[in-house]
């Protein structure tokens, strides 16, 4: 039996009057990689980026119901205690830009205040860039800025950052939209490693993506989660007529 990290009840997000998430009831089991798929505009977004508390962050938005971490309600919690817990990588590679790539992966520390000796943080960069297959091209150039590196590169190393900080979950928003085939692989790949020690969620407009490296699938549809499965099965034989729709590509 799949032990429960994050548990939705009733979880709806609103921009001002106007509800986009509504009622999501959902079971995350540990140690997954989750894909959340849907058309644009369904909410997947928006429902990502509130587990954890960045929906808030948008003049006018806000949320309700509860969203468990371990049984405890982080909607009750400091958002940025919150975000320690559950880091979050966007769709574009955004290492901090005059921050060389020794700094970026411990910027976290920094931003929040945490004093640590040299020897802690040169033992956080080298153990993060391991984490996500980076040390061995970087570590003659830990000096040079984040930018330095190419769009694969930039987005382990923002990958780094967050596993930098030892959150339980991993959010990603399309994380390989903005990126070649061979680095997509390389992402794709460190997903599958991660999930050793990490509970991974991915917001994906790559069907073939969740196909390959999820083990289980949300599909959302204006707002609502419609379907919550084993991957396989949503793929092969979902059970309600508008997954199917979206999966075979009939969707209106």
């Amino acid at each position: 039996m799949e032990s429960t990290i994050i548990k939705t009840i009733d979880y709806c997000a609103y921009f001002g009057d106007h509800c986009v998430v509504k009622n999501v009831n959902i079971n995350i089991p540990k140690n997954n990689m989750i894909a959340i798929m849907g058309p644009s505009g369904c909410g997947k977004t928006t429902f990502l980026r509130g587990l954890n508390r960045m929906h808030e962050m948008t003049p006018g938005a806000y949320a309700t119901g509860q969203i468990l971490l371990n049984k405890e309600d982080i909607m009750k919690l400091h958002p940025i205690v919150v975000r320690l817990k559950i880091g979050m990588v966007f769709q574009r590679p955004n290492p901090f830009p005059n921050l060389s790539i020794y700094d970026n992966v411990i910027a976290g520390y920094k931003l929040n205040g945490i004093k640590l000796s040299k020897q802690e943080r040169d033992n956080i960069v080298e153990e993060s860039l391991n984490k996500v297959a980076l040390w061995n091209e970087v570590k003659d150039s830990l000096k040079k800025k984040g930018t330095f590196l190419s769009g694969g590169q930039q987005q382990r190393l923002c990958i780094a950052r967050m596993v930098a900080m030892q959150p339980e979950v991993l959010l990603f928003d399309e994380p390989t939209s903005a990126l070649d085939p061979i680095s997509t692989s390389k992402i794709e790949e460190l997903f599958i490693e991660l999930k050793k020690n990490y509970t991974l969620i991915l917001v994906t407009h790559n069907m073939q993506q969740a196909a390959r490296i999820s083990d289980k699938t949300a599909f959302f549809f204006m707002g609502e989660l419609i379907e919550f499965n084993d991957t396989k099965k949503i793929f092969l034989n979902p059970d309600k007529e508008q997954t199917q729709n979206y999966i075979t590509g009939r969707f209106s």
